[in-house]
């Protein structure tokens, strides 16, 4: 499918930056249209409706978290943050208010690329197409969520109901980064003390069960210090 279809925003006010963006876009087939500031953004997402947005935070006029804020009260429209704050409080957060993605500056073109076609793809998956039958796959995990039934290569894997829980709600959000805070107010209902080691150990428990080897980043991907993220097979 030619990327030609698709709009995509960036936001950004640093103008070195926003021009090599915009040349990387126009090379790969997007077309790319521009703000500077924060308000044109919101604007310029009513008048053009873009398929995606690439989102500085640092912006002159008001604080990217703000464009997130607005933009979700009624659009899912994916948004990639690219932003020079690297605390991971300011990942969390960004992520919470409902961005798809966090890349930090420096970046490489390859790693924007790559995460705008991750985004658009799983953006346009219908969701029924992308389950026939209420069934989830990736690769040769396959998650029944009827049955409630878990299964790698064709042999069941025994997994608690949490477990279950937890790897259909990241699978419900295939690509997406799920912070731990998000994570854990779906499964237990609010977060306490122990709330991030619980997950933590349901995570390493799924990771065994599904044969993933120590620091292997298949089928779930561990944002280290921010959340977790089911992949996307043709990441």
């Amino acid at each position: 499918m030619s990327n030609n279809k698709y709009k995509i925003l960036v936001i950004e006010d640093d103008r070195k930056i926003l021009s090599m963006i915009q040349t990387v876009l126009d090379t790969n087939g997007y077309q790319v249209l521009t703000a500077q500031r924060c308000q044109q953004g919101i604007l310029m997402l009513s008048s053009h409706v873009p398929d995606l947005v690439v989102l500085d935070l640092g912006l002159p006029d008001m604080d990217g978290e703000e464009f997130i804020r607005i933009t979700r009260r009624s659009s899912m429209i994916p948004i990639i943050v690219l932003s020079a704050r690297t605390e991971e409080s300011d990942k969390v957060r960004a992520l919470d208010l409902g961005a798809n993605d966090y890349i930090t500056k420096p970046f490489g073109t390859g790693e924007l690329l790559a995460r705008i076609r991750a985004s658009l793809r799983i953006n346009r998956m219908n969701l029924q197409a992308a389950m026939p039958d209420n069934v989830f796959t990736l690769e040769d995990l396959v998650i029944d969520y009827d049955r409630r039934q878990v299964s790698v290569g064709g042999n069941n894997v025994h997994v608690t109901q949490i477990e279950f829980n937890i790897l259909a709600l990241l699978s419900q959000q295939v690509g997406k980064i799920m912070t731990y805070s998000a994570i854990i107010r779906a499964i237990w209902g609010a977060m306490d003390e122990g709330s991030i080691k619980k997950l933590q150990v349901n995570m390493a428990n799924i990771r065994k069960k599904l044969g993933c080897k120590p620091g292997e980043s298949r089928y779930i991907i561990n944002e280290l210090g921010v959340g977790y993220r089911m992949t996307d097979a043709r990441e």
